[in-house]
């Protein structure tokens, strides 16, 4: 996954894809974001664009 897949992937999708990899693999969007070199923010605005905001205590992105 790189920065154009973030940018074009259905938000929706990539909701489900950030939440299982940060369950399975990561503590943290931030190590996510690093061992994948991809930009937090192109995240979490392409999240927020469908009403999801990163939840760093349950480690996942959440409806707000």
């Amino acid at each position: 996954m790189n920065r154009e897949d973030v940018i074009n992937m259905d938000a929706n999708l990539l909701v489900s894809i950030m939440n299982m990899k940060l369950r399975d693999n990561y503590d943290s969007l931030q190590s996510l974001c690093y061992d994948l070199d991809l930009k937090e923010e192109d995240i979490v605005h392409r999240c927020k664009s469908i009403g999801y905001e990163y939840n760093k205590l349950h480690n996942q992105f959440k409806a707000f």
